[in-house]
């Protein structure tokens, strides 16, 4: 495995400066800013990443308005005591994407979020703490505990949250198998583990956040 400084210099000579190489790179946002985040926006931006999964982004983006509406603006105290009834009646709502297992995967999302606010204080409080040297964890974790949450969807709803998190993408994973970290999409224990220890010497090399590794990487297949 290469260290960082070959990475390092690859986007740079990419890009030609270091100034337009951070310019396209993310900024996570900061364990404090995490845990202002409420509850019912984790749950909104949640459901959003599972209805997005498949499906053009836009086109849901489009209809959210609607599904914060018939959704309570998201409030798990109140989405958790929609019941089957109920959500048969939204698989009527022409205005938002009538997929009853999304739909489902909603109230069971927000009892998850009340689960985690009742022993931490705030949903928040568990992303803003979780270490990003076992972010591979939180992915677990929600994948475990949450619904339609498999996949890379736990680590994009993550990066749209503004978690530090590096996301398997097709890109990264074709760097990573030509650094021969590994040789397919990391989905085993034992991959999963061998990418983290990967990006964590990076990361300590470097002191970048994840999300930036995971973006660089991805610009050395991406042209």
């Amino acid at each position: 495995m290469r260290d960082y400084k070959w990475l390092h210099e690859y986007c740079l000579n990419r890009f030609g400066s270091a100034a337009e190489l951070e310019a396209h790179l993310p900024v996570p946002k900061t364990p404090a800013q995490l845990r202002q985040i409420s509850d019912d926006r984790y749950l909104s931006t949640l459901s959003l990443r599972v209805f997005r999964a498949g499906l053009k982004h836009s086109v849901v983006d489009a209809k959210w308005p609607a599904f914060e509406q018939v959704f309570f603006g998201f409030d798990p105290e109140k989405v958790v005591l929609m019941g089957a009834e109920h959500l048969e009646r939204l698989m009527q709502d022409t205005r938002i994407i009538r997929h009853l297992g999304k739909l489902k995967s909603v109230p069971r999302n927000a009892q998850m979020i009340l689960d985690v606010a009742q022993e931490k204080g705030s949903f928040g409080a568990l992303i803003a703490d979780w270490p990003v040297t076992d972010i591979v964890g939180l992915w677990k974790y929600l994948s475990k505990h949450g619904h339609q949450l498999g996949g890379l969807s736990a680590p994009r709803f993550l990066r749209m949250v503004g978690k530090d998190t590096f996301v398997p993408s097709y890109d990264v994973v074709a760097a990573l198998n030509a650094q021969k970290i590994v040789d397919k999409a990391p989905t085993s224990l034992r991959d999963l583990a061998t990418v983290q220890a990967a990006f964590n010497q990076w990361h300590a090399e470097s002191g970048r956040p994840m999300c930036q590794l995971s973006m660089m990487l991805a610009y050395t297949v991406n042209h």
